[in-house]
C-alpha cells in the first residue's frame, strides 16, 4: 500500500471520528405490536434530530441531557409520541399497532409526520401490502404493479397489463427486487398479473428519481418489494379465494420472540374451471400459474440476525392439436430466487448487512410430433453478494458505504431433440459477465434548514469468456469463427462513475424545496420488439458492440403539508436525457439468433415533465390524486430519417384519482379513475399490390399487398380512461378471526379502450379499413379473504 493510499485512509478515519459529538443516546427497537416483526425504516424523531430504524428495527439517536419528546412513525401504523427524561443512555422497546388497531399505551397521533417534507428523498413513494389490497383491480386480484401505475410519473403499459414505464424509460430500465433478489420477468398470465402475492407483501418502495448511491443497475426506477418476516408471537393463517386464483399464507414462531417463519402460495385454477365446458380434444389444452414464497428470521442475539427468503413461480401453457393427436407442445417460464442475509451490529452507531443472492429466469418450450420432438430453452442466471455498512456518528450524519458483485450467465438459446434420423443440438453462444459496484454516501445536516445527501458510486462491467466470436457475411450467414476467449478471460470492460446528489431546504416546518441529480449506467438490455415484457424476450449484456445505456436525471420540487400533516402535496419537474438507447431493425429475428447484436440500432432518448401529487391521509375519506404532463422522444439515425419521434409510451397527460371511504364499521368503498393520452403508434400511410405470380386454376394473376410507412409513431390511439369501484364488507372480525368479502367492478362505464389496431383490405372499395381490438369490457368480480 503506497503512502498516498495510507494518507487517504488516515484522513477518512480522522473524519469519521471527528463527526462524533458528546451527549446521551436514546436507542432501541421498533416492531409490530401484533407480530413482533421489525419495522424497517420506521422514523424516530426528537426535537432537533431524527433517524430511521435499520433492518433489525434498531435505532440510535444522539440527544442532549434533559426531557425530550420522541415521535415514532411508520407507514400503515399508528404513530407513538413518548416523553423521555434523559440523564443517561436510554433504551426503548417500541411496539406500533397497525392503523385501525387501538393502542393501549402511549399517545396515539396517527401517521401525522412530515417526513415527506424534511427528508432528502424525492420522487419516492411507499405503499403497504394492505393498501394494495384495497384497490379495485381486474378479476378481483390485488396487484402490486397495477397499484404503482396509479402514481404520477409511472405509466401502465396497456389495458390490464403489469408492465410499467417510469419517466420515459422502457420496461427493462426498472430494477425490480424482491427481498434484494432481481426479478427479471415480474408477471404472470402474459403480463396481466404480477408475481407478487400481496398476502406475503409487507411494503413496496418505488424510487423514480433522486436515486441514492446504494442503488444502481437501471436507468429509470427501483421497485423494492419487501416480504413479511413472520409472526414471532403466534400462529396465523390468512388467504383469499378469487375468480381466477386462490392464496394461502401460514406464519408463526419457530421460537417465540426469537425466530419466525412465513410461507405463502398462490395458484390459478383457470384450467380447472373451464374444463367442464371443453370438448374431449380441448381438455388436453390448458394454462395455469403458481408461485411460492418462504421467509424465516432468526434473532441469534442482540447483535446478530439471520434472514432467509425464497421465491419460486412458473407459468405453464399446454396445447394438443385436435386435428393430429400426435402434435402437442408445452411452454413453461418463471423466476426462482433465494437470499440469505446476515445482520451484525458492532455498536449503537455501526452495523453491517451482508446478503448472498441467487436468482434465475428461464423459458422452456417442448414440442412433440409422435416419437419426434425437440426442446428450446433460454434464460438468465445471477449469483450476487452485497456487503453494506451503516454508520451514524452523530445526529447530523448518516453514512452508508458498501460493495456489490454479480456474476451473470446468459443463455440466449439451446435447441435439442430428434426429428426422424436427424439429431438436433444447436446452441447460441452463452455469455458471461462480472458486474460490480462500490459506493459511499453521507446524508448530513448543513444547518437547521439544509439537509444534503451526497454520494458516489463506481461501477464496473466485464464480459468474459468462454466465448468464441462468430463471423457473418452481408446476408447474415455464418461463415466462420473469430477470436476465442478462455474461461474468465476479459472480452470488454466498462467503468463508470455515478455521482448522486439530493438536497432539502426547509422553508418552514411543513414546506420545503428539494433538488436532486443522478447519473446511472445500465449494462443489461432487454431484446424485445414489443412494448411489454413477454416470456420469449431475452436479456443481453453490454459487449464490444453493445455499449451500456447512460442517463442523467435532474429534478426539482416543492413539498408542502397542510392541517398538521393530514394532507401531503408536491409538485416536481424533471429533465432526463438518455444515451445508447437500443431498438431493433424492423422485422428483426430475436429468438435463437446467433447474430442478435447485428439486429440492434443505437440512439438517444429524452424525457421531461411535471408531476403533481396530493394525498389525504386521515378521516373517513382518504386517497390521492396524481397528474403528470410529460414528453418522451427517441432519436435513431436509422429510423424516421434521423429525426426524433415520440416514444411508444409517450403520454402528454396522465391522471389518476384514488379514493377510499369508510362507510361504517362493516363497509368501505374504493374508487379508481384513470385517464391517459393515447399511446403513439406507427400506422401505414398507403398500400400497393405486388404481383406474386399467376393462379393457373383461376386463370388470373396473384397479388400480395405491401404496406407503406412514413413517419415513426406519428399517430395517436384514442385516449385511455376507465372507472373502477370496489366495496369491502367485513363479515366478522375478532381478535382471532377475520372474514371479509370484496366486490369490485372493473371498467364501470364499459369504456372500449383500444388494445391494438389491425387492417383489412376492402378490394371492392379499393380501401384499407382499420379495426381496433378492445380487450376488457365491464368486469364484475368477487373475492373472499380470511385470517385466523
Amino acid at each position: 500500500m503506497n503512502k498516498s493510499t495510507l494518507s487517504l485512509c488516515a484522513l477518512a478515519i480522522a473524519f469519521l471520528f471527528a463527526l462524533n459529538t458528546t451527549g446521551q443516546t436514546i436507542s432501541g427497537y421498533v416492531k409490530d405490536s401484533a407480530t413482533g416483526e421489525a419495522l424497517i425504516g420506521a422514523l424516530v424523531k426528537a426535537e432537533k434530530s431524527g433517524t430511521a430504524a435499520d433492518i433489525k428495527g434498531f435505532f440510535s439517536l444522539k440527544v442532549s441531557q434533559g426531557v425530550h419528546t420522541i415521535t415514532v412513525t411508520y407507514l400503515g401504523y399508528q404513530s407513538q409520541t413518548l416523553t423521555v427524561d434523559v440523564s443517561k443512555d436510554v433504551i426503548l422497546n417500541i411496539r406500533l399497532p397497525q392503523t385501525g388497531i387501538k393502542a393501549k399505551e402511549a399517545v396515539v397521533t396517527g401517521e401525522r409526520n412530515n417526513k415527506n417534507v424534511t427528508s432528502t428523498e424525492m420522487s419516492r413513494v411507499e405503499l403497504t401490502g394492505e393498501q394494495v389490497k384495497t384497490l379495485p383491480v381486474i378479476f378481483g386480484e390485488p396487484d402490486v404493479l397495477k397499484a404503482i401505475t396509479l402514481l404520477p410519473g409511472i405509466k401502465s403499459g396497456g389495458e390490464g397489463g403489469t408492465g410499467f414505464y417510469v419517466r420515459g424509460g422502457g420496461p427493462d430500465q426498472n430494477l425490480v427486487l424482491m427481498d434484494d433478489a432481481v426479478i427479471y420477468n415480474p408477471s404472470h398470465l402474459l403480463g396481466f398479473l404480477s408475481v407478487f402475492n400481496t398476502d406475503a407483501v409487507r411494503n413496496v418502495e418505488v424510487i423514480k428519481g433522486g436515486m441514492p448511491a446504494n442503488y444502481g443497475g437501471r436507468l429509470s426506477s427501483i421497485l423494492n418489494v419487501n416480504l413479511k418476516e413472520g409472526n414471532d408471537k403466534e400462529y396465523d393463517v390468512s388467504g383469499g379465494v378469487g375468480l381466477i386464483s386462490s392464496r394461502l399464507m401460514f406464519e408463526g414462531p419457530i421460537k417465540k420472540g426469537k425466530s419466525a417463519f412465513m410461507v405463502a402460495g398462490r395458484r390459478t385454477y383457470i384450467d380447472a374451471l373451464v374444463k367442464p365446458f371443453l370438448t374431449t380434444e380441448q381438455k388436453a389444452n390448458g394454462y395455469y400459474f403458481y408461485d411460492f414464497n418462504a421467509k424465516a428470521h432468526f434473532n441469534i442475539d442482540e447483535k446478530n440476525k439471520i434472514i432467509f427468503s425464497g421465491y419460486f413461480g412458473r407459468d405453464i401453457f399446454t396445447f394438443k392439436s385436435p386435428v393430429n393427436k400426435l402434435v402437442k407442445f408445452q411452454v413453461g417460464w418463471g423466476n426462482a430466487a433465494a437470499s440469505l442475509r446476515w445482520y451484525h451490529s458492532f455498536n449503537k452507531k455501526l452495523y453491517s448487512n451482508t446478503v448472498a443472492i441467487y436468482n434465475r429466469y428461464d423459458l422452456n418450450n417442448k414440442f412433440e410430433f409422435g416419437e419426434n420432438g425437440f426442446q428450446l430453452s433460454s434464460g438468465l442466471q445471477d449469483w450476487n453478494i452485497k456487503h453494506d455498512f451503516y454508520y451514524t456518528p452523530s445526529s447530523k450524519h448518516q453514512i452508508k458505504t458498501g460493495v456489490q458483485y454479480i456474476y451473470h450467465t446468459f443463455t440466449p438459446g439451446i435447441a435439442t431433440g430428434q426429428v426422424g434420423t436427424i439429431s438436433i443440438d444447436e446452441r447460441i453462444n452463452k455469455q458471461y459477465a462480472h458486474e460490480s459496484a462500490v459506493y459511499f454516501l453521507d446524508e448530513f445536516k448543513a444547518g437547521k434548514r439544509f439537509t444534503i445527501n451526497a454520494g458516489l458510486r463506481l461501477v464496473s462491467f466485464t464480459q468474459v469468456g468462454p466465448f468464441t466470436e462468430k463471423i457473418f457475411d452481408d446476408q447474415d450467414v455464418e461463415i466462420g469463427n473469430g477470436k476465442s476467449y478462455g474461461k474468465g478471460e476479459p472480452i470488454k470492460t466498462y467503468l463508470g462513475l455515478e455521482p448522486r446528489f439530493a438536497a432539502t431546504y426547509l422553508l418552514n416546518s411543513n414546506t420545503s424545496l428539494k433538488a436532486s441529480f443522478t447519473r446511472t449506467y445500465q449494462f443489461l438490455h432487454l431484446a424485445t420488439t414489443s412494448g411489454a415484457q413477454f416470456p420469449a424476450d431475452l436479456w443481453v449484456p453490454s459487449s464490444k458492440l453493445v455499449r451500456p445505456q447512460i442517463a442523467y436525471q435532474y429534478a426539482v420540487g416543492l413539498f408542502k403539508n397542510f392541517n398538521e400533516n393530514a394532507y401531503e402535496t408536491s409538485i416536481e419537474a424533471y429533465y432526463k436525457p438518455m444515451f445508447n438507447q437500443i431498438e431493433f431493425k424492423p422485422g428483426a429475428e430475436l429468438f435463437f439468433n446467433q447474430n442478435l447484436e447485428n439486429e440492434m440500432i443505437f440512439g438517444q432518448g429524452l424525457s421531461y415533465g411535471i408531476e403533481v401529487f396530493g394525498k389525504k391521509k386521515f378521516g373517513k375519506l382518504t386517497g390521492w390524486i396524481g397528474y403528470t404532463w410529460s414528453r418522451t422522444t427517441r432519436q435513431f439515425d436509422e429510423l424516421n430519417q434521423g429525426e426524433p419521434f415520440f416514444f411508444r409510451y409517450d403520454r402528454t397527460h396522465d391522471i389518476s384519482l384514488v379514493g377510499t371511504y369508510q362507510i361504517n364499521a362493516k363497509w368501505s368503498g374504493t374508487m379508481v379513475f384513470v385517464y391517459g393520452t393515447g399511446n403513439a403508434a406507427t400506422l401505414p400511410t398507403g398500400r400497393y399490390a405486388y404481383r406474386a405470380g399467376y393462379d393457373i386454376e383461376k386463370n388470373e394473376p396473384k397479388f400480395t399487398f405491401v404496406d407503406l410507412y412514413d413517419k415513426v409513431n406519428d399517430f395517436r390511439l384514442p385516449a385511455y380512461h376507465r372507472l373502477d369501484i370496489s366495496f369491502t364488507y367485513i363479515k366478522k372480525k375478532t381478535a382471532r378471526y377475520e372474514s371479509s368479502w370484496n366486490f369490485s367492478i372493473y371498467n364501470l362505464y364499459n369504456r372500449a379502450n383500444p388494445y391494438f389496431i389491425y387492417f383489412v383490405p376492402d378490394v371492392d372499395a379499393l380501401k384499407v379499413r382499420a379495426y381496433m381490438v378492445y380487450l376488457f369490457p365491464i368486469l364484475p368480480s368477487v373475492a373472499w379473504n380470511f385470517k385466523f
